[in-house]
C-alpha cells in the first residue's frame, strides 16, 4: 500500500500571516498537533503543538489561557512556523514514511505534490494501518492453520 491509501486529504491548513492565537485555538478545539501552512494551496510551512509551546513561555511563567492567548495574538505564524518542511509523495509506500518519522523525530508528513499540499499522514495513521495489517495477517493465519 501507498500514502494515498491512508493519508487523509481533508487537512485544516493556515495562512503564514494569521495570529498564533488562531493556530493554538484550531489545534486545541479540533485536538490536532500539526498544522500546514499554506499560500494558496503551496505548502510553505509547518506549526506543531511543540512550536507553540516554544513560542509561549506560559509554562514557565505560570500564566492562564487567556493570558496564553493575548501573548499568541501579538505573534505572526510565519515568525514560529518551520519552513524547511519534511514531506512525502502520495506514491510513497507507508514503511518510507515510518522509518522517515522516526529518523527525523517528527509526528507527521504533509503529502505533497510538487509543491501542493495533498494530504497528511500521521504516526497515528501508521500505526492504525500496521495493526489492521497485523490483525488480518493474524485472522488470516488462524483460519488457515486451523
Amino acid at each position: 500500500m501507498r500514502i494515498r491509501d491512508i493519508m487523509k486529504t481533508e487537512v485544516v491548513t493556515l495562512q503564514a500571516d494569521e495570529q498564533l492565537s488562531v493556530a493554538s485555538d484550531i489545534m486545541h478545539l479540533a485536538r490536532i498537533r500539526h498544522l500546514p501552512i499554506v499560500q494558496k494551496d503551496q505548502l510553505v510551512g509547518i506549526i506543531s503543538q511543540r512550536d507553540l509551546f516554544k513560542a509561549s513561555l506560559s509554562s514557565i511563567l505560570g500564566f492562564n489561557y487567556a493570558d496564553i492567548r493575548d501573548h499568541l495574538k501579538k505573534v505572526a505564524i510565519k515568525d514560529v512556523m518551520v519552513k524547511k518542511v519534511i514531506t512525502i509523495g502520495p506514491d510513497a509506500e507507508i514503511p518510507e514514511a515510518g522509518r522517515i518519522m522516526l529518523a527525523k523525530k517528527i509526528g507527521c508528513l504533509p503529502v505533497v505534490e510538487g509543491s501542493r499540499l495533498v494530504g497528511m499522514v500521521t504516526e497515528t495513521d501508521i500505526i492504525e494501518y500496521y495493526l489492521i495489517h497485523h490483525e488480518e495477517c493474524t485472522r488470516g493465519g488462524r483460519r488457515q492453520g486451523g
